[in-house]
């Protein structure tokens, strides 16, 4: 049986790492700070502390959570098509609900800008991708597709550069097709 100072702690602890989501794309990954953070998670500064070593630790373990949850659906719904032509579609419907500046979207800029700064964050995200590769190259390689392996690694690749070029207007029209003729 779980203690309620247990149950009490996780809570504090998951509205951490909610605030954190939330403020890493609103006000830039090194503007958040100690303060921040606890005003927006209903608790004192020294609560922060308590929980996890940095505000750095919050902010990783936030962005690792997010980003597990959304490669986890997205690799559902790809590995769930039939062919490979709909899994290309399905990754593509996967990620039709970010803009490039929604905040899904701004919180993975951030979390990649900061792993170029931060080694261990930096190991956490490439485990991520690797995974994620993986299952998608596994999923590939049933369906027999050439190169598994490499064509996950574009495929993962050009999803990326799909979000980030709408961050800046730009459209992605007849991606889908040029997807489909890789997989082909």
């Amino acid at each position: 049986m779980t203690s309620p100072a247990a149950v009490r702690g996780q809570e504090v602890r998951q509205r951490l790492l909610a605030a954190a989501a939330e403020l890493i794309p609103e006000r830039g990954w090194s503007a958040v700070s100690t303060r921040v953070l606890a005003d927006r998670a209903g608790v004192t500064p020294s609560v922060v502390h308590y929980h996890f070593p940095s505000v750095q630790a919050v902010l990783s373990e936030a962005v690792v959570t997010a980003m597990r949850h959304m490669l986890t659906a997205t690799d559902e719904q790809f590995t769930a098509a039939k062919t490979p032509a709909e899994a290309i579609d399905a990754m593509l419907a996967s990620i039709e609900p970010h803009s490039g500046v929604d905040p899904m979207s701004l919180l993975f800029v951030e979390a990649y800008l900061a792993a170029t700064r931060d080694d261990r964050l930096r190991e956490q995200l490439a485990a991520l991708v690797a995974d994620f590769r993986q299952r998608v190259g596994d999923w590939l390689a049933v369906q027999q597709v050439p190169d598994p392996a490499a064509t996950a690694a574009v495929l993962a690749a050009a999803i990326d550069g799909i979000l980030l070029h709408r961050g800046l207007g730009s459209s992605s029209e007849g991606t889908a097709d040029v997807l489909r003729r890789l997989v082909s």
